[in-house]
């Protein structure tokens, strides 16, 4: 199985939040984890976020963005296409970055065939419309 993930399922696995120890079972699961290449500055970002706001302290931030940095080349980088991602935002109502996690998950499984693809996300709409796309939501019971 290939499991996409977005950036709030990704933050997960640097992050303690709800759900964490569920996302890394996924990842044990999955032969592939995958997400767009648009991640990397997100998941920086709600890093920089959680210690900004006092969440983690400094040399637990400094810890956090080595890892991921170290780690982010196990994941599948997928480009995706802005036009598609446009497409997206229009028909579901999607913010942009959402519309650009469907896009590139949409252009991983249109370069496959007949794989096994898992989506994980934790925002309401973007699970919604990526299962109207047809993909398989892993999602909290």
């Amino acid at each position: 199985m290939i499991l996409y993930l977005d950036t709030s399922s990704l933050v997960k696995l640097y992050v303690k939040e709800a759900h964490t120890s569920l996302v890394k079972k996924w990842i044990e699961e999955a032969e592939i984890v995958a997400t767009c290449r648009i991640a990397y500055p997100e998941t920086m970002s709600a890093i920089s976020r959680r210690f900004r706001k006092g969440d983690i302290s400094k040399e637990d931030y400094d810890l956090l963005v080595t890892k991921f940095s170290n780690e982010w080349g196990r994941f599948v980088a997928i480009d995706f296409d802005e036009l598609e991602a446009g497409r997206l935002v229009n028909l579901y109502g999607l913010k942009g970055f959402d519309a650009v996690h469907l896009s590139a998950a949409n252009l991983l499984r249109s370069n496959q065939d007949n794989i096994s693809l898992s989506f994980s996300s934790f925002d309401e709409k973007l699970n919604e419309s990526a299962s109207t796309e047809g993909f398989t939501i892993l999602f909290p019971e």
